[in-house]
């Protein structure tokens, strides 16, 4: 079997739309390619216009399967090819596109999974929102990114650490330490008492040192979905007086300067505290994004839905307990053994793409008394407990087995393809169209 796969950012433009809607699905393709490489032969396009249906004319020629995977959204996945075409797509909401705006049919999503007749998602959420529009036997199959393997092996090279003691790590690009950084200069302008800090002039190798119980998220900070408001507001809330409570932020996006500065107005209202927070926006080495993760206690997330959210994914693999909502796609693997739990209440929202914001669905806004709690409660465990630490940490290591690592993938992923051969070999597709 040939698999053809795309996605729009790919490795010559992925440092420049880093942040941009859809960039994550390269990252997705990435961690999905060692997968498909076991099940044929993977050959990454750039234009798929051009070269999907001559790839596939080919492959018919010569009797040889083909098909072409597209890691998009399905309103940017072409629905035109004699190829047959899979989205694989990530979403966060309770309904799945119905209608249509601008002119573009594939914005009502029923068209293009109709057109397509199948789709891979990344949780049994999405699945769920798919069969609620298209039917209960509609082809799609919840294949998260096989992250586990990977990571799992580098928890076994690292210190299990409930609290960091002096460990360093190199960023090269921008650190902005609360310990360092007066946030004055964020004010509203009648009351600064400190210049606004230059971002550029302070890029550059630096070292960064994480002591203390470490609290660490990576997002993107324009992304609406991930809360950080929340999320800053409640660790200071809990840890005002605390000096060695740290919150990590690890923030992607290629043009950070604006987030910055509205992130360091919020840190400037919450003043005076005690905790540290730490922001890095800048490239960290293998070997020093290990050092993170090894520092790091706690991941945390206080987003409004996730489509897999792989960072959560990967230090969870590394048997890092978390701090997240349970809602969509985390209601596949976060628990009560593996996580402090924080509570959510639906709202209504709009699809993100939908230039109308018209209320069509709904997002899952996170109790802040409840993030308050498990602020509090993990800190009391790394501190008082190592014995109940030590059992998150493994729950949070085998619940990441069973949902993505690459053994289930594959299993998940060849039964699928068999399936789909069975079903268009009932009705009638061409024969080497047919998977």
């Amino acid at each position: 079997m040939l698999i053809l796969i795309h996605s729009e950012t790919n490795r010559n433009n992925v440092r420049e739309n880093l942040g941009k809607p859809e960039y994550s699905y390269y990252f997705v393709l990435k961690e999905f390619r060692p997968l498909l490489e076991r099940l044929g032969q993977v050959m990454e396009i750039s234009d798929p216009d051009d070269l999907v249906d001559r790839i596939y004319a080919d492959c018919l020629r010569r009797g040889e399967e083909c098909i072409f995977l597209s890691f998009s959204p399905p309103h940017r996945t072409p629905i035109h090819y004699r190829c047959p075409t899979i989205p694989v797509f990530a979403w966060e909401f309770s309904v799945i596109p119905y209608e249509s705006w601008y002119g573009e049919p594939r914005h009502d999503w029923r068209l293009v999974f109709d057109r397509l007749g199948a789709a891979i998602t990344h949780s049994s959420f999405t699945v769920d929102s798919v069969r609620q529009s298209m039917g209960p036997d509609f082809p799609v199959v919840s294949i998260p990114a096989p992250v586990w393997n990977r990571f799992a092996a580098l928890a076994a090279r690292l210190q299990r650490r409930l609290v960091a003691e002096q460990l360093e790590l190199q960023v090269d690009g921008l650190v902005i330490d609360s310990r360092v950084d007066d946030v004055g200069g964020y004010a509203p302008e009648p009351h600064r008492d400190a210049p606004r800090i230059d971002f550029e002039a302070s890029r550059g190798r630096q070292k960064l040192r994480l002591d203390g119980v470490i609290y660490t998220s990576v997002f993107n900070p324009y992304d609406g979905r991930k809360n950080w408001i929340d999320m800053l507001g409640a660790f200071c809330w809990a840890f005002r007086d605390c000096e060695d409570a740290t919150l990590v932020l690890k923030l992607t996006h290629h043009c950070i300067d604006d987030a910055l500065a509205d992130m360091l107005h919020h840190l400037y209202k919450l003043r005076p505290y005690r905790c540290r927070f730490v922001l890095i926006h800048g490239y960290l080495e293998d070997a020093d994004y290990e050092r993170l993760v090894e520092a790091t206690g706690y991941v945390v997330n206080t987003s409004y839905g996730e489509g897999q959210c792989l960072p959560l994914m990967e230090f969870m693999s590394c048997g890092k307990p978390a701090i997240a909502p349970r809602n969509t796609a985390m209601l596949d693997y976060i628990d009560a053994d593996n996580a402090f739990v924080v509570d959510c209440t639906e709202e209504l929202t709009a699809w993100p793409h939908d230039p109308r914001a018209a209320y069509r669905t709904l997002r899952y806004i996170t109790n802040w008394d409840s993030l308050l709690a498990a602020y509090q409660e993990s800190y009391r465990v790394a501190k008082e407990d190592p014995q109940r630490y030590a059992h998150m940490s493994e729950a949070a290591v085998n619940a990441l087995q069973a949902f993505c690592s690459m053994e289930q993938a594959q299993a998940r992923l060849s039964a699928f393809l068999a399936a789909l051969r069975a079903r268009r070999a009932v009705t009638g597709d061409e024969p080497c169209a047919s998977l």
